[in-house]
């Protein structure tokens, strides 16, 4: 993979006497919202990543091109195993590496014979792109294609012939494949490689080679509900790091054109977003199971466990981010024992910890709502379609519990239909007869969840101490 991200120039509820009565009758949104399409993407909350090309065959992270496409021969392929793994892991969608940096594709392109095509797989007949595609269908997956832009094969790369030649790439993939929800653009763009003869080095203009504008028109006019993914979107942003980790601060809007390559601090930038930002781009943490992107059997014993990814969650999902989890699979063709072991544990783990909503239905107070449909109840009705409103001014929730629970988790979520607003929260559990601070917080968006130390309480507080426009939430839980 790589550190160095395409920088596309695209270009609450019970406030005791806190929260204060408004005129108005119902809330309106914000200047920048999410679109429909980009609403259901936040409701995927995770999907899987699949490396896999000539380097799960030579032991490479990054291919030079010259790699003969003989090398590619699993030996018991089964990509039904992939996506199955992938489903019962719970995951929902898969965004599969259709070509790496290396060139070399997998699918039976006819603009190249660096392809699946020139490999003993199938003797020739194989096609790895509509064999996921397939699979996903099969299974109920949305399917996404990663096709990097960078292709140190290609004795052209670097001048308009090989732009053509990419954009015909797109033409055959969204024309056999679809539907295609998210298209994802790395930055990795020039530098070393084969480039069809002597290894040699290759410079571009990331900002103008591409002419971006008329790729992403020509994809949107085959595949009109498309996402696309790179550092400044249009529609989903680079998280700033491949960690697994997305900003405590964490908006779902930046400026599109206030981001460029080389731009001092921009890795934070992708990492919390940015308050004003003109522009609804999320964030998308991608991150491997494993130390490299591609299989290496030396990495084995270092594939993430169990608890490593219920914390990645954690710091991504749980921060108001979608996660794109890396799951290569092997030289056989299989996701291996230990990362399929690790990913369903992971998935126990994450059913254990949030099957139970402890607030679910239960008794909420607050003493003000725009009008009787946005009552306070809708917090706790298990809907996030519904809502509570109130003004911005250190609104008070409080949830009864009717009981004294075991709570170590407490998740709030934002109606982002009309926008981000909350700046800042905290959180209270009653204990003991007497409130205690459990947390305190910034930004909310599509989720957030907090823990907390295993306590018993009663009741459960939240508390906004700041937001940009009146709040607005739809659901909140304790687990």
């Amino acid at each position: 993979m790589r550190l160095i991200k395409l920088f596309a120039f695209f270009a609450i509820a019970f406030g005791f006497t806190a929260c204060k009565t408004s005129k108005i009758t119902s809330p309106k949104p914000l200047t920048v919202v999410p679109t429909k399409d980009q609403l259901a993407w936040h409701e995927l909350e995770t999907y899987a990543f699949i490396h896999f090309t000539t380097n799960t065959f030579t032991g490479k992270e990054w291919g030079y091109g010259d790699e003969s496409p003989s090398i590619v021969n699993p030996t018991d392929m089964n990509t039904d195993q992939w996506v199955k793994t992938i489903k019962d892991a719970g995951l929902k969608a898969v965004i599969l590496t259709c070509k790496h940096h290396d060139g070399f594709v997998l699918w039976p392109s006819k603009y190249t014979n660096h392809s699946i095509a020139a490999s003993p797989y199938k003797n020739g007949k194989g096609d790895i792109v509509k064999e996921v595609s397939e699979a996903c269908k099969k299974y109920g997956l949305k399917f996404g294609v990663y096709l990097s832009p960078w292709d140190r094969n290609r004795a052209d790369y670097g001048s308009p012939s090989y732009v053509e030649y990419y954009r015909n790439q797109l033409k055959e993939l969204f024309a056999a494949y679809g539907p295609i929800f998210e298209m994802w653009f790395d930055g990795a763009n020039g530098g070393d490689g084969y480039y069809g003869g002597s290894k040699e080095m290759r410079k571009i203009n990331g900002k103008t080679f591409y002419d971006w504008p008329k790729t992403i028109e020509l994809v949107r006019g085959l595949e009109p509900k498309i996402l696309f993914f790179s550092d400044a979107g249009p529609e989903i942003r680079w998280v700033g790091n491949e960690r697994g980790i997305a900003g405590r601060t964490n908006w779902n809007t930046i400026s599109r054109d206030t981001l460029y390559a080389g731009k001092a601090g921009i890795e934070e930038l992708l990492n919390t977003g940015h308050e004003n930002g003109k522009d609804w781009v999320p964030a998308e943490v991608d991150v491997s199971i494993r130390p490299g992107w591609f299989y290496h059997a030396e990495e084995d014993a270092k594939v993430k466990t169990p608890e490593q990814l219920f914390d990645i969650y954690m710091t991504s999902v749980g921060r108001g981010s979608n996660l794109l989890l890396n799951i290569p699979p092997d030289r056989r063709g299989q996701i291996h024992e230990i990362d399929v072991k690790n990913l369903l544990e992971w998935r126990k783990l994450l059913n254990e910890r949030f099957a139970n909503n402890l607030a679910l239905h239960k008794k909420v107070k607050a003493t003000y709502a725009f009008n009787k449909k946005q009552k306070a109840q809708n917090l706790t009705d298990g809907d996030n379609k519904t809502f509570w409103a109130a003004s911005k001014n250190n609104c008070e929730i409080e949830v009864d519990l009717d009981k004294i629970e075991t709570v170590n988790f407490v998740e709030v979520s934002e109606y982002i239909a009309l926008g981000q607003r909350v700046k800042g929260f905290e959180v209270d559990i009653f204990e003991n007869g007497k409130w205690k601070n459990v947390a305190r917080e910034t930004t909310i968006g599509y989720k957030r969840i907090i823990k907390i130390s295993t306590t018993k309480a009663s009741k459960i507080r939240l508390r906004i101490t700041d937001a940009k426009a009146e709040v607005i939430l739809s659901e909140l839980k304790a687990f």
